[in-house]
C-alpha cells in the first residue's frame, strides 16, 4: 500500500550505522526470541528502531545493547519545548521594530513595572559585567559560586581580574549549604553569586545573614527562578537578576531586569550603559522571526520533518537546536554583551512582565510534577526544593546518553542540552564539588514541549513497565 511504501522510504533515511547505547532502559531485557525481536510491552511493540540483538546476551554477562536509529519513530515526537511568547507577543514584536524611537521611555516604563532600584539590560550577563565594573572590586578578589552555573558569568568574574571559588550543592534542594560557603570564605573573599537552578529557588535568610557577617556582597542569579510571581529577589541581596532571554519563561528574546540594593551603585552602573552603543534593531527583527518559526518547529508533526530534514543533511538536530536558541553567538563574549539594550526588546520586555502568565506556568508545573511522578526517587532532581516553577525538568541517568536514546525512539526529545549550565572547577587547592559533578555528569532534560500531555505522561510509565520491573544499573545507577 501506499502507507507501507511511506514507511519503507522513511525507513531508508535512518543512518546506515546504529548508535549503540549501553544499558537497558529502567529495567531488564525481556525474553528474547529470534535474532532482531523488537522490543514489546507499549501498545504491544515497541518503535521499530529499538532493537535487542539476541547476540548481544550471550557476551558472556555484557550488559544488552540498544541499537538506535534515530529519528524514526512509531509515536509523533514531542519537542523539548517551545518558546515561552505567545503568537500575538511575536506581532507586537515585529510592530515595536517598524518603530523603534523612544529607548529611554521604554527602559524607564519596564523598570517602574518591575520595582524599584532596577535596571534594564541586554542580557543578565550585560548587567553583571556593569555592576562589577561599577564596583571595581581588587584584583584576586575571591567570588563564591554555585558549583554549577552559566560558563558566562565566571568568564565576567575572570574579565574583571576575580577568582571564582566553587561551593558545592545539594542535588536533592538544589541549594547551597551556609555552612559550606562559610568553610570556603577566606580574607580575599568579597562576594557570594548563587543561582538559582532549574525553576527552583534557595532559601536565603541564613546566606543573607552570613553575608552580612562577614561583610561579604550577595549577587542572586534568578535567570531561571522568574515564576510570574512578585518575587524580584532578596531584599537583602546586594544584586537580584532575572532572565528574560530566548528560552526563559515569560521571554522577550532577550533582556535582563536586575535589582540593585544600593542606589549609588545603580547610579554608577547606569552611567556605564549610557555609554554602550545600542542593539540593533534590524537585528532583533531577525530574532523574533526566528523564533516564530522556532515555535512552529515545536509542534508534533513539524518537529519530525525539522529532525527529518537534519538527518538528511547529516546535521545534528539536537546541537542545532541548542544553537539556534541561545542568547549570544560565538566570539569573545565581553565585546558582545557590551550593549544597550534596543527600543523594540524593551517595549517587548515591559509588555512581558505586565501581563505575567501564571497560567501557562502552572501547567508546566503540574505537568512535570507529573512526569517525575513517574521516576524513581533517585533519579528526581531538586525534589525537596521549597520553591519551584519547574523551567526545566532534569532528571539524573548512570548512563544518560542511553536514557536519551531510548526517550527519543518513543518520541520523546530528551536531551542533555537544554541549558548551557556547566561545573566549575575549582582553583588549585580548593575542595572539589562532588554532588555537583554527580549532577552535571548525568543530567538528562526531559521534555515539556507542545504534545507532552497526560496521555504521554502515562506513557512514560508503561515505557518503564515494558522495559522490565527491576531497575537498571547501567541507567539508573
Amino acid at each position: 500500500t501506499t502507507r507501507n511504501g511511506v514507511r519503507a522510504w522513511l525507513s531508508s533515511l535512518r543512518p546506515s550505522a546504529s548508535r549503540t547505547f549501553g544499558g537497558f532502559g529502567w529495567g531488564e531485557a525481556p525474553s528474547m526470541g529470534s535474532r532482531g525481536k523488537a522490543l514489546g510491552g507499549v501498545r504491544g511493540a515497541a518503535p521499530a528502531n529499538v532493537i535487542l540483538l539476541e547476540s548481544d546476551l550471550r557476551r558472556g554477562g555484557a550488559q544488552p545493547q540498544f541499537r538506535y536509529n534515530s529519528p524514526m519513530t512509531n509515536y509523533p515526537m514531542i519537542a523539548r519545548g517551545a518558546p515561552a511568547i505567545g503568537w500575538g507577543d511575536l506581532a507586537a514584536a515585529l510592530a515595536f521594530c517598524i518603530q523603534p524611537a523612544g529607548a529611554a521611555q521604554a527602559a524607564t516604563r519596564a523598570e517602574a513595572l518591575w520595582g524599584t532600584g532596577t535596571l534594564a539590560c541586554a542580557s543578565v550577563r550585560s548587567g553583571f559585567d556593569l555592576v562589577l565594573a561599577a564596583l571595581s572590586l581588587p584584583p584576586g578578589s575571591e567570588v563564591l559560586v554555585s558549583a554549577i552555573t552559566i560558563p558566562g558569568m565566571i568568564e565576567i568574574l575572570e574579565h574583571h581580574d576575580l577568582v571564582a571559588v566553587p561551593v558545592d550543592l545539594d542535588c536533592a534542594t538544589l541549594a547551597v549549604e551556609p555552612a559550606s560557603l562559610e568553610r570556603a570564605i577566606t580574607p580575599r573573599t568579597k562576594a557570594m553569586l548563587l543561582a538559582h537552578l532549574f525553576g527552583s529557588r534557595m532559601p536565603l535568610n541564613e546566606i543573607t545573614t552570613l553575608a552580612q557577617r562577614y561583610n561579604l556582597l550577595l549577587f542572586e542569579d534568578c535567570a531561571q527562578a522568574y515564576d510570574g510571581s512578585g518575587y524580584r529577589g532578596h531584599p537583602a541581596s546586594d544584586l537580584s537578576m532575572f532572565s528574560f532571554g530566548p528560552i526563559k519563561t515569560a521571554t522577550a528574546l532577550g533582556g535582563g531586569l536586575l535589582r540593585l540594593r544600593d542606589p549609588t551603585l545603580l547610579a554608577r552602573a547606569q552611567a556605564i550603559q549610557a555609554g554602550y552603543p545600542p542593539q540593533s534593531c534590524r537585528r532583533f527583527a531577525r530574532r523574533v522571526l526566528l523564533f516564530a518559526l522556532l515555535k512552529l518547529a515545536a509542534l508534533p508533526p513539524l518537529f519530525l520533518l525539522l529532525v527529518l530534514g537534519c538527518r538528511l543533511g547529516r546535521r545534528d538536530e539536537d546541537r542545532l537546536i541548542s544553537s539556534a536558541v541561545r542568547g549570544f553567538g560565538s566570539g569573545p563574549l565581553i565585546p558582545r554583551i557590551r550593549q544597550r539594550p534596543c527600543a523594540p526588546l524593551l517595549r517587548l520586555l515591559a509588555r512581558r512582565i505586565a501581563h505575567p502568565p501564571h497560567s501557562q506556568i502552572a501547567a508546566r508545573a503540574a505537568l512535570a510534577l507529573a512526569v517525575r511522578a513517574q521516576l524513581p526517587p533517585h533519579m528526581r532532581v531538586g525534589a525537596g526544593a521549597a520553591t519551584h516553577c519547574h523551567w526545566v525538568l532534569p532528571v539524573l541517568a548512570h548512563d544518560p546518553e542511553a536514557l536519551v536514546g531510548l526517550l527519543r525512539a518513543y518520541g520523546l526529545d530528551a536531551t542533555r542540552r537544554a541549558s548551557s549550565l556547566a561545573l566549575v572547577a575549582p582553583p588549585a587547592g580548593q575542595a572539589e564539588t562532588p554532588q555537583a559533578a554527580h549532577l552535571i555528569n548525568q543530567i538528562v532534560y526531559l521534555p515539556l514541549g507542545p504534545g507532552m500531555s497526560a496521555k504521554r505522561v502515562t506513557q512514560l510509565g508503561r515505557i518503564r513497565a515494558a522495559t522490565g520491573r527491576q531497575i537498571s544499573a547501567k541507567i539508573e545507577g
